[in-house]
């Protein structure tokens, strides 16, 4: 099979199956990682994508076939990979997985001990030479084991353990796992908590029949806001492919944008431990700056990215990180996100508060509204970058940490370039200022769109 570089990406191996990433990339893939690593001992799994075991099947030969011994989880979500290289203490994981990508894409999220992200600049540059150049060492004498790990128990045990099942209220919760790998989860807690679950795709189909398994898609939030209204739900659930996001809706059937849900949980985390260290992106910043201040923590930011964040999170020790893209990372998941452990949390501090899910966010969604994160195709993301900044850096603060922020007394934006495709991402946000906002939004678009 030809191979081709377009599938290594900044954070991970993706791309359309089998044109891109196929079982010749998979196999070579596994003999690299172990090299790389010195690996004797990895976890392998797969989420539901119909390649899935035909790509594992091949890592697998190329692991076995240098001497490293393989533990086979299965089915299941990336955060499974995570939990179980460290929970079992091995050298390294491989996820197979494309996450929210259609249905002919498939691809593969690497981690090294610990649960440690391999990216562009940890590894997976030197990954990708290896396959490419193809000149690995002899097979070992003898073929690395091959074992099939049962993971889920202990890994739903350890999600429970993030909140008080005591302070817990039967609630009703419509989950949405969108034909992806978070339906066999959702059973096991099911089946521990006191929550009603209305389970809509719940049943894991690589042929998403019901649609890609990518919440923000507007078209695919419909029919979890419908379920929430038919059946009177406290709150709603909506999962991506391997689970790692989940998206959160209110009682009303309203998506929370994930900006929110990061001061959400940031306030939690810091009411648990005084004088924490919370990380968050640049792309919106005001309402978790002023949270973290007021809860006494301290709010450090950082470039967008699952790879970054983490990192900083290692180097700050810090409790909690948050993205805007419904990432949310935890110091005590080996500093990793989790989809399972966010919509947990939710539902704790839900059962907590005694309150409607949109009464404890309306505040602060009022205080800082945003545009949400709007897309624009365009044939020079450096030049645009450069005529924004032109123009509006003389007068405001600018800020490079994650492409261009430049912030004014009442409003701010952040716009950044796309690492994989043609496109400039625009958010912005103001403080209380509904009328500012959509008047700034439409002037930088008219700028960007020209």
């Amino acid at each position: 099979m030809e191979l081709l570089h377009t599938a290594f990406k900044a954070y991970d191996i993706r791309g359309k199956y089998p044109a891109e990433v196929n079982e010749e990339l998979a196999y070579r893939l596994g003999k690299a990682f172990c090299v790389m690593l010195g690996a004797r001992r990895i976890a392998i799994g797969h989420d539901i994508r119909l390649s899935g075991n035909s790509l594992q099947e091949a890592i697998v030969r190329g692991v076995r076939e240098m001497g490293c011994d393989v533990v086979d989880i299965g089915q299941c979500g990336t955060e499974m990979i995570y939990f179980a290289t460290a929970h079992l203490k091995l050298d390294g994981g491989i996820m197979v997985t494309a996450s929210h990508n259609p249905k002919d894409y498939n691809g593969m999220k690497l981690v090294r001990e610990g649960a440690r992200p391999i990216s562009a600049d940890t590894g997976l540059k030197e990954l990708e030479e290896a396959i490419f150049k193809n000149d690995f060492p002899a097979p070992a004498d003898s073929e690395g084991k091959y074992e099939a790990i049962a993971i889920a128990d202990d890994y739903v045990r350890h999600l429970l353990g993030y909140i008080d099942q005591k302070k817990l209220r039967p609630l009703k919760l419509v989950v949405n796992a969108g034909n992806g790998a978070a339906g066999p989860i959702l059973d096991k807690l099911e089946g521990l908590l006191p929550f009603e679950f209305v389970a809509i795709n719940n049943e894991p189909d690589g042929n998403f029949p019901h649609g890609v398994p990518n919440p923000l898609l507007i078209e695919n939030r419909a029919v979890t806001q419908k379920a929430v209204i038919e059946h009177g739900a406290d709150l709603g659930v909506a999962f991506d492919g391997d689970f790692d996001r989940c998206f959160i809706f209110d009682e009303t059937g309203e998506m929370i944008e994930g900006y929110y849900i990061v001061g959400f949980l940031a306030h939690a985390f810091l009411q648990r431990e005084k004088g924490a260290k919370i990380i968050y992106d640049p792309r919106l910043v005001w309402n978790t700056l002023e949270i973290a201040k007021e809860a006494g923590g301290t709010a450090i930011m950082c470039k967008s990215g699952h790879a970054f964040i983490k990192d900083k999170m290692r180097r700050e020790n810090a409790i909690y990180g948050g993205e805007m893209s419904a990432h949310n990372y935890f110091r005590d998941f080996t500093y990793c996100d989790s989809g399972m452990i966010t919509w947990l949390l939710v539902a704790e501090l839900l059962c907590k508060s005694g309150k409607k899910l949109s009464h404890l966010l309306k505040e602060r969604m009022e205080r800082y509204p945003i545009s949400g994160e709007i897309n624009s195709t365009v044939k020079d993301a450096d030049a645009i970058l450069r005529e924004i900044e032109g123009r509006y850096g003389k007068e405001g603060k600018i800020d490079h940490t994650d492409g261009l922020s430049v912030e004014f007394d009442k409003w701010r934006f952040n716009l950044r370039k796309s690492n994989t495709e043609p496109v400039i991402r625009l958010n912005v946000e103001t403080r209380g200022d509904k009328e500012l906002l959509t008047q700034k939004t439409q002037e930088l678009l008219s700028i960007i769109r020209a």
